[in-house]
């Protein structure tokens, strides 16, 4: 019988960011946001730390002053994943520890799925993981919502801005929608480090599929939780409403 493995949260917070400026400092509920994810996070009993990984002074003293574990990373990272790809470097984590990409704009952050998504690692030989929820078609037709295809054991078959499946008789109602969330093997993150961007992941501007197109397979787990990211200011008023009613 195999041992589930250890598993960490790692929360890439950079400043810089085109529609919202400091993000991971706004205030929510007197807090700033990046405390309440940490929080949030923190309740999945499988995570055996959770640390901040941020690139600015600012975040790096803020995190110390409210007692969050952080670490400074580089600023010349093209993407979340390598700045908790070095993160991870950095704590020292085994080849066949689980490492968690935990969105830094996910305050409203529901556990539960991150137990969802670490699920998959009990089976030996998964490697990466993410999570996905169903959707109807009218959400299905916008590019900004990532659709999922999937085989009957989890594992993904492809990720697209496109409508895929195609839905030629027009009797398929529903699509999965791909949440942003990952888990990697140390080992697979330290691949996806080493890998240069693939065409189909420039073509659909999805990093996902740099995996997918290497021969890495990603489990995916169905979820009924939504996720309430943070793209703009005016999306704090939702947050605050459900953090307030949870």
């Amino acid at each position: 019988m195999s041992t589930f493995p250890e598993c960490h949260g790692i929360i890439p917070a950079r400043y810089e960011s085109s529609r919202f400026p400091g993000k991971p400092l706004a205030e929510i509920l007197g807090k700033p946001m990046f405390r309440h994810v940490h929080e949030r996070a923190a309740m999945c009993p499988q995570l055996k730390s959770v640390t901040l990984a941020t690139d600015d002074e600012r975040i790096f003293k803020a995190a110390e002053a409210h007692g969050v574990p952080v670490i400074m990373t580089a600023s010349s990272h093209r993407s979340g994943t390598d700045r908790v790809l070095e993160a991870a470097r950095i704590l020292g984590l085994d080849n066949d520890a689980v490492v968690v990409n935990i969105q830094g704009d996910e305050p409203a952050l529901e556990p539960a799925m991150l137990t969802e998504l670490l699920e998959p690692f009990s089976i030996p030989g998964v490697r990466v993981a993410t999570l996905a929820t169903s959707m109807g078609r009218e959400e299905a037709e916008s590019p900004d919502r990532v659709k999922v295809v999937m085989a009957h054991d989890g594992r993904a078959l492809y990720f697209s801005r496109a409508m895929v499946p195609f839905d030629r008789d027009e009797k398929v109602h529903g699509y999965l929608l791909h949440i942003g969330l990952y888990a990697f093997r140390m080992e697979a993150l330290e691949r996806f480090g080493q890998l240069d961007p693939s065409p189909l992941e420039q073509r659909e501007r999805l990093e996902q599929l740099r995996l997918l197109e290497d021969g890495i397979d990603i489990y995916v787990t169905e979820t009924k939780h939504a996720c309430h990211g943070v793209d703009r200011p005016s999306d704090l008023e939702t947050v605050k409403h459900i953090l307030e009613n949870t």
